[in-house]
């Protein structure tokens, strides 16, 4: 089975918690669709409204992550013979965790594995992906397919599951389904800085013209992107 997920949450902090969840799986020639607004007893912020417009009015009533419906049709599923597939998966399984919940089937990062197939996009956010890689052309029709009958929304948990069942797609079209399930765990050597005063710059240029500044970001950013740490010691 694969298993399409999308998590939004109340913040970015450790301390926040998942506020929604969208699933969207495929056995066989089946299609499930699954969409849940939880409250896990943590105040969604401003912020956090502001990108994903869920309010904390909208969770009042709703239960625990554990005991809806989406999270059951998990737990049955939890096996080695799924895979979940997510874009940025290790953010969705760390979040999970915090719930108690530990996933034990094979994993795709479709963040991961469209910058190591599809280096040349300028920008790897699903949204960004959605439009550069056209993935919108028959994003209704899949979307009916699927049982979402409702616009397709940025940031929605069953859009956003949509959107990454799309981008596996496409990258199935490049390598196997097993070769992505390889690619997700293997770090990759990222050309250029994708935010901060170098945004845009290459890594290789800045290790000899500020090679101070990327020592420092070693040192002192504890939760620096596995990938940039790589990227810049393999340039240091």
């Amino acid at each position: 089975m694969l298993i399409f997920i999308d998590l939004e949450t109340t913040g970015l902090e450790s301390l926040d918690r998942i506020c929604s969840i969208g699933i969207i799986a495929i056995d066989g020639e089946q299609i499930i669709s699954k969409y849940d607004l939880v409250n896990e007893g943590k105040k969604i912020s401003p912020k956090a409204s502001s990108i994903n417009h869920i309010t904390n009015e909208m969770i009042k009533a709703k239960p625990k992550l554990q005991d809806c419906e989406a999270f059951k049709f998990l737990q049955e599923n939890n096996n080695y013979d799924s895979t979940i597939i997510a874009h940025n998966v290790k953010f969705d399984l760390k979040m999970l965790l915090t719930c108690g919940f530990e996933w034990q089937g094979e994993i795709i990062d479709t963040l991961r594995v469209t910058k190591h197939l599809i280096p040349e996009c300028e920008q790897f956010s699903l949204q960004f992906l959605r439009y550069d890689l056209k993935l919108y052309k028959n994003e209704k029709e899949e979307a009916l397919k699927c049982g979402i009958e409702d616009d397709l929304i940025a940031h929605n948990a069953l859009s956003d599951s949509l959107h990454v069942k799309l981008l596996y797609e496409c990258l199935l079209e490049i390598k196997p389904h097993a070769r992505l399930i390889e690619l997700s765990s293997k770090n990759v050597l990222m050309q250029k800085f994708e935010f901060g005063k170098y945004s845009g710059r290459y890594i290789e240029e800045i290790s000899m013209y500020d090679r101070a500044y990327l020592e420092w970001m070693l040192a002192n950013i504890m939760d620096l992107d596995e990938d940039l740490r790589y990227s810049i010691e393999y340039n240091l």
